[in-house]
């Protein structure tokens, strides 16, 4: 019954120390800008004609160039802060904007 319940929790995102965490800010500093490629798609993909894919298209790069900042400034404060860690229930940084860890997920 435990081993259920481990099983189906939902995995915590935190920085197991601090070489996962730097590589984590590094990673993310370096790939920040796939947000916009990512949501240009995204949005792309969701449009319901194609006369709406202009819009939505425009609409996706909006998306992308805010979400490239918050991971570009996320990525940093983890690159400058890794020898800091987490505190044991500190669930990622990047969930209250509702990024993945990585840009690629």
């Amino acid at each position: 019954m435990v081993l259920i319940w481990v099983a189906s929790a939902p995995p915590r995102a935190f920085a197991q120390d601090p070489l996962h965490k730097a590589g984590r800010g590094l990673t993310n500093v370096a790939t920040a800008w796939v947000e916009i490629p990512k949501q240009i798609s995204a949005a792309v993909g969701r449009a319901p004609s194609f006369v709406a894919t202009v819009p939505a298209g425009l609409k996706g790069a909006a998306t992308g160039l805010w979400l490239t900042v918050a991971r570009l400034g996320l990525g940093l404060y983890e690159t400058i802060t890794f020898p800091i860690p987490y505190p044991r229930d500190y669930a990622s940084p990047y969930e209250p904007f509702g990024l993945p860890q990585y840009p690629w997920e």
